[in-house]
């Protein structure tokens, strides 16, 4: 009989985690800033490629262990519970009052990021701004389908739903024929031969999962990456810093920085990098949130979720998402409607370093600058319009909650869709990195997450994934020769 004492390997914790004084003796072959979607997905594909081949790669996230999956797995953390959770200051952290021109913006700090509280909805982007992307779009759609198998998206999360079936043919009647249910980053299948699918709300968690089951790999929590560190025009490591603020040198053939749209310039800034485009052609959506309530007459009695896409087109350049929130009420239930408008990459939106605000790190805070150009407003009059009309299609009343307006602009970066901050792209002077995510002019020096979209066309986390995944196989085939 196998007892505790006789296992090789006991775990002191869900995840096997490593001493950053251990790190900091190993050479690594990638090392990699951040466990979000990026940092996880480019983790997912060494691993998985790389099987055990005596590849060393190191993992390094600056937040704690916090959950083991996607909040909405955890039922202790139901009835809005998860929301005041994870609204504590020690875990997302409201960056955003010292940014007033990107006031919304925020900081998860957890393994994880922000993909164990997203919300799962994973489209494409349309092919109208794939086409302006520096990667053929037929590879992106290559890579596209690696991501969706890989997250387990699902077409439909709900197919079944007579309710929605009513809401979606009052749209597409009524001047949205776009309208569907929206592909999800949820597993529903169920549970035969064995196989148990009880993780059903996806997080880079699970392919830190996969990683595991695949190679070993070295992690670090509560190490705070402020430097990375380059040699004769190649990276060579990662300058990191523990809780206690002691000073350790990951060294490192290739790295990754995979650490927040905010983030990662910051780190690449106080390296001194130096790309003129980092932190400028910062995007993100703008966005506005509608609340309505609509008769429940001529719906079944058993009221399903609703949730529901309306994707941005040539013509329409906002992107609208429905959901149903049922009242305390026999005769009434809650439709709100989310607006996400394009917006141009401008130079002149853009993230820099504020030399007189310093954190407990050492490093510089960072400053945002962004305003709307006049195409963006013109978005936005559109985009309202537009939330009105489908309100109308969908017979429901526009009312005002929480002292908000009926339709309220929210913030720039409330919603975490901020991209663009090192854009890929073949022309240094408009774009941080190349086509496939390494820092012009640093060879062995990578960036994979949100911050290198060069266009916001819909939620952005399956094209982070996707392209995440791409510069995973570019590291490989380069780490061949």
């Amino acid at each position: 009989m196998t007892t505790l004492a006789g296992l090789e390997d006991p775990l002191n914790s869900w995840i096997p985690l490593t001493p950053l004084e251990e790190m900091a003796r190993t050479d690594y072959d990638v090392i990699i800033v951040g466990s979000g979607a990026g940092g996880g997905a480019i983790l997912w594909r060494l691993c998985e490629r790389w099987r055990n081949n005596g590849m060393r790669i190191g993992l390094i996230e600056a937040g704690d262990l916090l959950l083991p999956t996607h909040m909405n797995n955890l039922a202790i953390l139901s009835g809005g519970r998860a929301e005041r959770f994870m609204a504590n200051p020690e875990i997302t952290r409201r960056i955003g009052k010292t940014l007033p021109e990107f006031s919304g913006a925020k900081q998860v700090l957890a393994l994880g990021g922000r993909t164990i509280q997203w919300g799962n909805v994973t489209p494409r982007m349309p092919l109208h701004i794939l086409e302006q992307y520096p990667v053929p779009p037929n590879e992106m759609q290559f890579y596209y389908g690696i991501a969706e198998q890989a997250m387990n998206v699902m077409k439909s999360f709900i197919p079944n739903s007579s309710l929605q079936h009513v809401i979606l043919s009052r749209l597409r009647i009524n001047g949205y024929p776009e309208a569907a249910a929206p592909p999800i980053a949820v597993d529903i299948k169920p549970t035969q031969f064995g196989v148990v699918h009880s993780n059903a709300y996806f997080s880079s968690i699970a392919f830190l999962a996969e990683a595991l089951n695949r190679m070993p790999f070295d992690l670090a929590v509560n190490a705070r990456a402020v430097q990375v560190l380059t040699e004769q025009g190649k990276a060579a490591g990662v300058r990191v810093m523990s809780l206690d603020k002691k000073t350790y040198i990951v060294h490192a053939k290739t790295v990754v920085i995979s650490a927040s749209t905010l983030e990662t310039p910051r780190i690449l800034l106080n390296s001194g990098i130096s790309s003129s485009a980092i932190g400028r052609f910062l995007i993100d959506h703008s966005a506005i949130r509608g609340t309505a309530i609509v008769s429940r007459k001529g719906f079944p009695e058993i009221l399903e979720p609703i949730s529901i896409i309306i994707q941005e087109t040539k013509d329409r350049p906002y992107q609208l998402q429905i959901f149903g929130r049922e009242r305390p009420s026999h005769e009434e239930m809650g439709i709100i409607i989310q607006g996400y408008g394009l917006v141009e990459p401008r130079a002149e939106n853009r993230i820099t370093l504020d030399p007189y605000r310093i954190d407990e790190y050492g490093v510089p805070a960072v400053q945002v600058h962004y305003t709307y150009s006049q195409k963006d407003l013109n978005v936005i009059r559109k985009m309202t319009a537009g939330m009105r009309k489908a309100f109308s299609a969908i017979g429901a009343t526009l009312v005002s909650m929480d002292g908000q307006p009926e339709l309220c602009l929210r913030p720039p970066g409330d919603d975490n869709h901020e991209s663009g901050s090192c854009r890929i792209g073949d022309d240094p002077a408009t774009s941080a990195a190349d086509r496939y995510g390494q820092i012009h002019g640093v060879s062995g020096l990578y960036v994979a997450d949100n911050s290198v979209l060069p266009f916001l066309g819909t939620n952005p986390t399956l094209t982070t994934v996707a392209l995440a995944i791409r510069t995973a196989d570019r590291i490989i085939h380069r780490a061949s020769y």
